[in-house]
């Protein structure tokens, strides 16, 4: 258990995780604007990096994963499939079922996106930050990282 003279008064903390929300929300805005993505909505770009990151996956699936239903997933498959970013196909274990997955167009945009982010942020950060500062950022990801990953 910390010691409760050792902590902020509360006062402070919730002005910090305030102050913290409406940076990262910037930082986050930011980083979109560089990756050029076009005009997706939240729930298309969520639907991408579930595919990206777990493989294929059926509409129904796709769906629950997003909390939604199947009749609301169908607009945006529809709108991902049009603009070239997913495909679809049988699944060869069950062909009554449909697999999504993403174009290499998309996977090739995705890959583009990234490293167009990460180059302006380094940028950002050696133009910005001398090295103490940089080190000090260093520290405090740190930080940030055991706070996301309780």
């Amino acid at each position: 258990m910390t010691n409760p003279l050792n902590e902020p008064p509360l006062h402070e903390a919730s002005a910090l995780a305030q102050d913290l929300r409406a940076l990262l929300s910037k930082l986050k805005r930011r980083l979109r604007e560089q990756a050029h993505v076009g005009e997706l909505t939240p729930s298309q770009t969520s639907v991408l990096l579930h595919l990206e990151s777990h493989g294929p996956a059926t509409t129904s699936h796709l769906a629950r994963s997003q909390g939604i239903r199947p009749q609301s997933m169908a607009p945006i498959i529809a709108a991902l499939t049009d603009a070239g970013f997913i495909r679809s196909q049988p699944d060869p274990s069950d062909g009554r079922q449909t697999l999504l997955s993403l174009t290499d167009t998309c996977r090739r945009q995705i890959l583009e996106g990234r490293a167009a982010r990460q180059d302006w942020l380094t940028r950002a950060l050696q133009s910005c930050f001398s090295v103490q500062e940089q080190a000090e950022l260093t520290r405090s990801v740190t930080l940030l990282r055991r706070l996301v990953d309780e």
